[in-house]
């Protein structure tokens, strides 16, 4: 059985003021520099909770439920919720924060994961997450049926 780090211990928070630069045409945020914070983000806390380099496997579930736009601030934050043997799944959460400090999800992906060793090889990860609440075991769960809905589409060739 392998040692547990809490999810907080990984748990990751950046923060954007949208500026002209990360704005497309139609004056809303780009979505590519989106799931470069996303992708960003997914890394920063998968090395946090390995404590190894990572790579991106898959960005999945990716859901934009509303828009942003010029000077309005975007919190992106990340959470393991799911270790398998060399990989792990990360939920990154966006959101819009109004002026009082309200924020409001706008989009949440799912980003797998995966350890790799000194030879850039996928390789075990030393440490599982401690499920240490009702919410982290209904995400957990949650993310068993992701993982096996992943490997049902690869098997697809999906």
């Amino acid at each position: 059985m392998r040692p547990t780090k809490s999810i907080d211990h990984s748990r990751t928070e950046q923060v954007h003021f949208l500026r002209y630069e990360d704005i497309n045409g139609e004056g809303r945020l780009f979505g590519g520099k989106l799931l470069s914070w996303i992708d960003e983000v997914g890394g920063i806390t998968a090395r946090r909770h390995t404590g190894m380099k990572v790579t991106t496997a898959a960005i999945d579930h990716l859901q934009f439920k509303s828009p942003a736009f010029l000077n309005q601030l975007v919190v992106v934050t990340g959470h393991v919720t799911h270790v398998g043997n060399s990989s792990l799944e990360v939920q990154v959460d966006t959101w819009l924060e109004e002026l009082d400090g309200r924020r409001h999800l706008m989009n949440r992906a799912y980003v797998t994961m995966v350890a790799l060793d000194d030879h850039d090889q996928p390789t075990p990860i030393p440490c599982d997450i401690a499920i240490e609440s009702e919410s982290a075991r209904g995400e957990w769960e949650s993310a068993i049926k992701r993982v096996e809905l992943r490997k049902r589409r690869r098997q697809e060739g999906f």
